[in-house]
């Protein structure tokens, strides 16, 4: 094996007297089938149940509260919560805070998204989003300058988002924003004139009318196939 790729794991026995909290509680409500709601043993019960120190079990605890795995409730102390798993990966999620390559995968994964949700467009599309979207290329097309096509083409890509009536997809493309935009920035669009293979949104709009999941999944991705060229 890759001696390389064992370089980045760390042995049990260097990890901190935390760290090995955190790991057993983390086995221990999955362990016991808890679920959102259900409460949990006091902080002095678990220290006492693990054999350490108050101290070390609130810092394993507050982590879990910092995730939102778990929560302190009036009358009822530490219960486990639903964790929003997306406003933690948007705590994060700066581009200032990311190297290149990491920044790099989710805009990739953006892309992969945008081609993948045609079947639920065509699932959930209606005639009112279909008029938006319609909206939304007539003033595209009214622009004046690269500002504005800017706008209007995050707005016809968050329509999509929207019409697929996944929320988590809608928030997981609003949280990479400005990833998509910080790399947008750095490459090089091509204008319709350049690029003879362009897809319109005018055209992805009429597939959504009167096409195929299939024919649109092609199309998006001659749509974006500038950026996957540059990527490579």
């Amino acid at each position: 094996m890759n001696e390389e790729k064992l370089q980045g794991i760390r042995p049990i026995e260097n990890m901190t007297q935390v760290d090995r909290i955190e790991m057993n509680l983390h086995e221990y409500f999955r362990n016991e089938n808890f679920a959102p709601g259900d409460s949990i043993p006091k902080e002095i019960e678990l220290a006492e149940a693990m054999g350490v120190s108050r101290t070390a079990m609130r810092e394993a605890l507050t982590r879990f509260k910092t995730l939102g795995i778990i929560e302190s409730r009036k009358n009822r102390g530490m219960i486990i919560t639903q964790p929003d798993v997306l406003q933690n990966m948007n705590r994060v999620l700066n581009p200032r805070l990311l190297n290149q390559e990491t920044m790099q995968d989710f805009f990739e994964l953006r892309l992969v998204i945008e081609m993948g949700i045609a079947d639920l467009l065509f699932v959930r599309r209606t005639d009112e989003d279909l008029k938006k979207l319609e909206t939304i290329i007539a003033k595209e097309q009214s622009a004046v300058n690269k500002n504005e096509r800017l706008k209007f083409d995050i707005e016809f890509h968050s329509m999509l988002y929207q019409i697929s009536g996944n929320n988590t997809i809608e928030r997981f493309q609003k949280i990479l924003m400005p990833i998509f935009d910080y790399m947008n920035n750095g490459l090089h669009i091509r204008s319709q004139e350049e690029n003879e293979d362009y897809v319109s949104h005018k055209v992805l709009l009429n597939i959504l009318r009167n096409g195929t999941a299939e024919e649109f999944r092609v199309n998006m991705h001659k749509h974006l196939m500038q950026y996957f060229e540059q990527i490579k």
